[in-house]
């Protein structure tokens, strides 16, 4: 299933932005619980009531003691809204790998205008003190997945994975990071296929 615009018409009147994001992080963890995390992992999916927040998929490890290994994020327009709304979003990345835990950012928001048009990458880049022109500029579609190295998250221990995000492509596959040694595959298009079955979302043309 090719990627589809989610933010405008028709879908966005049918299958509203906010309820496809909750079906996409749910069918995201099921996909990672079945066959994708080692034992002794568990996704959860999460939906935040907060304005500025939305849909994503944690990662934990020891159901005895959970601690937090990886965060999905979905991106929603008002992660965007402004120059603070994007340093919110990524002050709260940042948060994550701080605390040793990786992070997946999904940008699929195509309602974009003036200042919507921020690039998300550039924003953590800049919060860890990172050459944001070191990595490719990111302000369209994008999926792009972190991970700190060592226990100091200095910009120069920062690991990324970058992947363009196009309507009508399918897509990509990035790495979540689930231990310091350990990675698996998170198929994008595998769940994002999954959630327009559960809903009955078909490509039109």
């Amino acid at each position: 299933m090719p990627l589809l615009d989610h933010f405008n018409p028709p879908l966005n009147r049918t299958h509203p932005w906010r309820s496809f994001h909750g079906a996409w992080a749910a069918a995201m963890a099921r996909l990672l619980n079945q066959a994708i995390l080692p034992a002794g992992y568990y996704a959860l999916p999460l939906v935040v009531e907060l304005p500025a927040d939305g849909a994503k998929v944690r990662v934990y490890a020891d159901d005895r003691d959970p601690r937090l290994k990886s965060t999905i994020e979905f991106v929603g327009p008002r992660n965007m809204d402004s120059p603070q709304c994007r340093q919110a979003f990524a002050v709260k990345c940042i948060g994550y790998l701080r605390q040793g835990s990786s992070v997946v950012v999904v940008d699929a928001v195509t309602s974009r205008w003036g200042d919507l048009r921020g690039d998300l990458n550039a924003a953590i880049l800049s919060r860890l003190g990172a050459d944001a022109s070191a990595a490719a500029p990111r302000a369209g579609l994008a999926a792009m997945s972190y991970r700190a190295v060592g226990r100091e998250e200095a910009a120069q221990q920062l690991q990324i994975w970058q992947a363009s995000l196009a309507l009508g492509h399918p897509l990509p596959t990035l790495p979540l990071w689930i231990a310091g040694d350990l990675s698996v595959p998170l198929d994008l298009e595998a769940s994002y296929q999954a959630t327009c079955t559960d809903l009955r979302i078909r490509q039109v043309g």
